[in-house]
């Protein structure tokens, strides 16, 4: 006999107040934001990174407004162009729900470069300190989808797939607690302990930034086979998700980018 979990049914809403709504989705977004700040302030003390530091705040800022509007326009460009071309006005409409990390992604390394240019800052450098600490947000988002009971996994009979609103009536796996594992937990310890090792081996600036793409990459790639694909896209060429092919392609620029930062260390004959 299959025994099936029941999905624990927490409250998306925290607190409510009156017409003002505090979701776990959005608390856990100003966690992520709260824990970067704090953990790349104390990146810029401990490696005297004096010039990168007077423009914490400024750059900060830029990269906050960047998240969210690359998340968004991801979506909107990566999962459902078609609706939003008929309904542009949805774009603007977050509170739907839709956002895309591959989008987001796109726009911190956008905008960051496009600042760092700006300001004189070495933008690889900048990178590496920054993306060491998105694993805490990626997880703590993920986190959000689950109490949501968005995003779940594939119809399965593990003994800890649980009943999904929204769902059907069969267990799914529990892939957005996948997701906060692997890229969350998981993926943190690995950049941190990295990236330790960087400043004692000195490797070249961008060495963080390939790292995070490629392991996020193949991580992303193996959740989604227990995830279950988006109703209106489902799978490419029978057997591929809209997220495995982005994630390839991330892979693929981490691998460019490692090779890029190894051959600028060669000495110069």
């Amino acid at each position: 006999m299959i025994v099936m979990l029941s999905f624990p049914n927490i409250d998306p809403v925290l607190v409510s107040l009156g017409p003002l709504q505090v979701r776990w989705y959005g608390l856990m977004y100003v966690l992520g934001f709260c824990a970067s700040y704090l953990l790349v302030r104390h990146q810029l003390q401990k490696f005297r990174l004096e010039k990168l530091a007077a423009e914490f705040e400024n750059l900060n800022f830029m990269l906050i407004i960047s998240l969210v509007l690359g998340g968004r326009l991801g979506y909107v460009l990566f999962y459902n162009f078609s609706y939003y071309l008929q309904h542009p006005l949805e774009t603007l409409a977050t509170w739907h729900g839709g956002m895309s990390f591959h989008g987001a992604v796109l726009g911190l390394i956008l905008a960051g470069y496009l600042y760092c240019r700006k300001k004189g800052l070495n933008f690889l450098e900048a990178a590496d300190i920054y993306v060491v600490t998105t694993p805490v947000g990626l997880g703590l988002g993920r986190l959000g989808n689950f109490i949501n009971a968005e995003l779940y996994g594939r119809v399965s009979n593990v003994p800890w797939a649980m009943v999904f609103p929204g769902g059907g009536p069969l267990a799914r796996h529990p892939s957005q607690l996948y997701e906060a594992l692997l890229e969350g937990v998981m993926l943190f310890i690995i950049l941190w302990r990295l990236k330790t090792i960087k400043y004692r081996r000195r490797w070249g600036h961008g060495t963080m930034l390939a790292a995070f793409l490629m392991l996020y990459g193949i991580f992303r790639i193996v959740v989604e086979f227990f995830r279950q694909p988006d109703a209106h896209i489902g799978f490419l060429a029978g057997f591929l998700t809209r997220g495995q092919l982005l994630s390839a392609i991330m892979i693929c620029a981490g691998l460019i980018l490692y090779f890029n930062v190894k051959t600028n260390q060669q000495p110069k004959a």
